[in-house]
């Protein structure tokens, strides 16, 4: 009986002392928070208010006072010498974090990190051979793959498109297979062989950019010229004509040759029947110049207008009208002649500086097209029609 009522009254004669620990080890908390809140200098605080102000001129000083106060501060160095070099004082941030490697506390992961940004520094200050070197050098660690990220840049930089199909190997996982990159590295491959009239590496490396990605329009393109140049002109419309099923927007950028491929056969009509074709099922391709000038050249002035007519109506836009206006010039009353022509002109003026290619991602824009935007370093990201912007 005597047991039973020490086990009931144990828990609460133990009770003010729980309460008492738990009051006791929260003011340690406390005082332990307070303390390092104390620890932390000012400067800190006034270099995030500069950055959330967006003055990264002024977050680095306060940033670097506070590193003066803290030599040995290994995560504030470092981060001071990515300021650095996010505002372009390259030279600083090297100093920084070549520096930091002589510190005998920079070991393992510290001494990986640390390499990683030097290695970012030389080349965001265009010394890319250093930077190169650096990043070979850290990819048996945990900083591989973003070593090989860097890696991979410097190589399509630097127009190195076999060291660039490797490392994109390299970094291919389950999420992100880098094929679709590969495949224009290796046309970039059969680009340059068929400039030189390499006709049998070009062949090879089209294979393996089709090998990486089937649905690659750009090495039909280049298959298609191949074809061309060795006189295969059957094997050249083949070639152009896949591009339909591959992705049909690109058949802009070889109607004229898919029509030449035809009529170095010998069939003209066939070839511009195709076109023709390709505007009916596909009205955004930007063909209806191309099919003008064939049909002017196979059917007359009359026959090729009304043709050019026809396509426009289907589906009119500010180049369209441009072109149908051009066409009706000669048809039209003398007294509206020089209006219409005063229209065609404005309309001209403003396709210039309003229809143009574009980037998909970055939305980019240019006169000219680009298989590798210039602005965002993504692949196949311009429309391959200008289109209004």
């Amino acid at each position: 009986m005597d047991n039973e009522l020490w086990i009931i009254l144990l828990p609460i004669i133990l009770l003010p002392v729980f309460f008492a620990m738990g009051w006791f080890a929260a003011r340690v908390d406390m005082k332990t928070v307070l303390k390092q809140a104390k620890s932390i200098p000012s400067g800190f605080y006034k270099s995030l208010d500069a950055l959330v102000d967006r003055n990264s001129g002024r977050a680095a000083r306060e940033l670097a006072e506070v590193v003066d106060g803290r030599p040995q501060s290994y995560d504030l160095n470092l981060t001071l010498g990515k300021l650095y070099r996010q505002r372009g004082e390259n030279d600083k941030a090297i100093n920084i974090h070549r520096t930091m490697l002589d510190s005998p506390d920079t070991v393992g992961e510290k001494r990986a990190r640390v390499l990683f940004e030097l290695a970012r520094n030389y080349q965001s200050a265009g010394l890319v051979d250093r930077a190169e070197q650096i990043f070979l050098g850290l990819q048996d660690g945990e900083m591989a793959h973003e070593a090989r990220q860097h890696l991979l840049h410097i190589y399509q930089q630097d127009r190195d498109w076999e060291k660039a199909v490797e490392t994109a190997r390299l970094l291919s996982h389950d999420e992100q297979t880098y094929q679709f990159e590969i495949a224009q590295f290796y046309c970039e491959l059969a680009q340059a062989s068929l400039f030189k009239s390499n006709f049998d590496a070009a062949r090879f490396h089209i294979g393996k950019a089709l090998e990486a990605n089937k649905k690659c329009t750009r090495a039909n393109m280049i298959l298609g010229d191949l074809e061309y140049r060795l006189g295969n002109f059957p094997a050249a419309v083949d070639a152009y004509a896949a591009i339909e099923q591959q992705n049909h927007a690109y058949l802009s950028m070889v109607g004229e040759k898919l029509y030449e491929a035809y009529a170095a056969q010998g069939k003209p009509e066939e070839g511009l029947d195709r076109l023709t074709g390709y505007m009916q099922t596909f009205p955004e391709l930007d063909l209806i110049q191309v099919v003008y000038e064939k049909s002017l050249l196979l059917k007359g002035e009359k026959e090729a207008a009304q043709t050019a007519v026809e396509l426009v109506r289907r589906r009119p836009d500010l180049n369209g009208v441009y072109r149908l206006l051009g066409l009706k010039l000669s048809d039209l009353n003398p007294a509206w002649k020089a209006d219409a022509d005063m229209m065609r002109s404005v309309i001209g003026r403003q396709l210039q500086r309003s229809v143009m290619y574009r980037c998909r991602n970055c939305h980019f824009k240019s006169q000219a097209f680009f298989w590798h935007c210039p602005a965002c370093n993504k692949w196949q990201t311009f429309t391959p029609n200008k289109i209004e912007v």
